[in-house]
């Protein structure tokens, strides 16, 4: 038995040796990949993605007559309920919402400034006429960006959305360019702008999802400005106008987003509530009366607060699952949540979860980075998930550590 022992062993550091010292030409790259792999930190860790399709609920949505409609929560963004979420239709006033969106991107970034000065073109100018949605802008008068930015949301100006949008693009069209782009980067695949308003054209689209998406940037992204959208009432040049959205003025739990209408389009609104810590989104296109479009969404929130709820599927900070690491000087890392997480579900459904660690974890992994996800089901359908992050660092082992690891690895094969 000894000599078979003393036999082996120079096998055995052969073994080790030829693992753990490649040859000066293939070291460097594939030692720089593997540490790359492990070292994302928190702070980039992808917030919880939102779930493809709709879930399931006994009795189904209401009946609207809207040609389109959507249901979305807020916080995950999955679609709760919908009808021909993905036809592009015409948007009308809508479409401002990407304008308004813009200019408050623009202002959070340092781009635009509240008191800016924008010029009232001859373009721009809505002469006065009362067949359109005005801001009542005088020719060639200056008014600044903020007083813009409320006569877009809250008066649907389209003197307001042409004045800046000269003032950001040189042009309107310049402009429609910004709009693309930045639809393009936030997912609205079904959406294509001609203009800053809404104004008829048949190459102007958006689907229902397209502008829940916008919708939840705005509120997500726009915090500082999104109060503008619950104001009723705006007050420019001597006219006081009030906000088109029905359910300001019935629905305390309502505070935005956007109404629309041209005779194309129909009677279209966005609308934002949010009820017990749970916010929703809908989005009525082309029904029949401004009357219509409130009684829709009434209805369509009605359903969504009666027939789902909010769940903590798992507390912050709560150990979820042990994550083996491979040639650390620890053998294993607790992995956690890396942020607090909630999802909306039929209401009185329980929820199951399951972690799934990355396969062949190696050190160095540094604490906070992305290792695995916890996926979350009811009646056996996916309803979220979201990612599982180291809760310390562990530190690659030393030669001698990593060469007996290596070795009980290749004999455990």
């Amino acid at each position: 038995m000894q000599s078979k022992t003393f036999s082996i062993l120079p096998v055995v550091f052969a073994i080790a040796a030829s693992t753990l010292v490649p040859s000066s030409e293939s070291f460097a790259a594939p030692h720089a990949a593997k540490r790359a792999t492990h070292t994302k930190p928190a702070a980039e860790a992808p917030a919880p993605a939102p779930v493809a399709g709709e879930t399931a609920v006994a009795g189904g949505p209401p009946a609207l007559p809207a040609k389109a409609w959507l249901l979305m929560d807020f916080d995950s963004g999955e679609v709760l309920a919908s009808a021909n979420p993905d036809e592009p239709l015409p948007p009308a006033s809508l479409t401002k919402m990407m304008t308004s969106f813009l200019v408050e991107q623009a202002l959070r970034s340092g781009k635009l400034k509240k008191d800016d000065l924008v010029t009232t073109s001859q373009y721009a100018w809505c002469r006065g006429s009362s067949t359109e949605s005005c801001m009542y802008l005088p020719l060639n008068s200056q008014a600044t960006v903020i007083d813009i930015l409320r006569g877009i949301i809250i008066q649907s100006g389209n003197d307001a959305s042409k004045a800046i949008a000269e003032h950001m693009a040189g042009s309107e069209e310049g402009f429609a360019k910004l709009m693309n782009a930045e639809a393009q980067r936030l997912g609205m695949t079904h959406a294509h702008f001609v203009n800053a308003t809404g104004l008829p054209d048949p190459d102007h689209k958006a689907s229902a999802r397209d502008l829940a998406i916008l919708a939840r940037a705005i509120i997500r992204d726009s915090s500082d400005y999104y109060p503008i959208y619950a104001e009723r009432e705006f007050k420019y040049n001597g006219i006081k106008q009030g906000n088109r959205n029905a359910l300001l003025y019935t629905d305390p739990t309502v505070d935005g987003l956007k109404t629309g209408h041209t005779q194309e389009a129909g009677y279209c609104l966005v609308t934002s509530s949010k009820r017990n810590g749970m916010r929703l989104i809908t989005v009525i296109l082309n029904t029949n009366s401004a009357q219509a479009r409130a009684d829709e969404t009434r209805a369509l929130l009605g359903w969504g607060y009666s027939n789902f709820e909010k769940a903590t599927p798992i507390q912050p900070n709560t150990v979820v699952a042990t994550a083996k690491v491979s040639f650390g000087k620890a053998d294993t890392v607790p992995a956690a949540l890396a942020s607090p997480w909630s999802l909306t579900v039929p209401r009185g459904q329980q929820v199951q979860t399951s972690a799934q660690i990355k396969p062949d974890l190696e050190a160095p992994v540094t604490k906070g980075a992305v290792i695995g996800k916890v996926v979350a089901t009811s009646n056996g359908k996916p309803v979220g998930e979201a990612p599982l992050v180291a809760q310390a660092d562990v530190e690659r082992a030393g030669f001698m550590l990593r060469s007996w690891q290596h070795v009980a690895k290749w004999f455990g094969k």
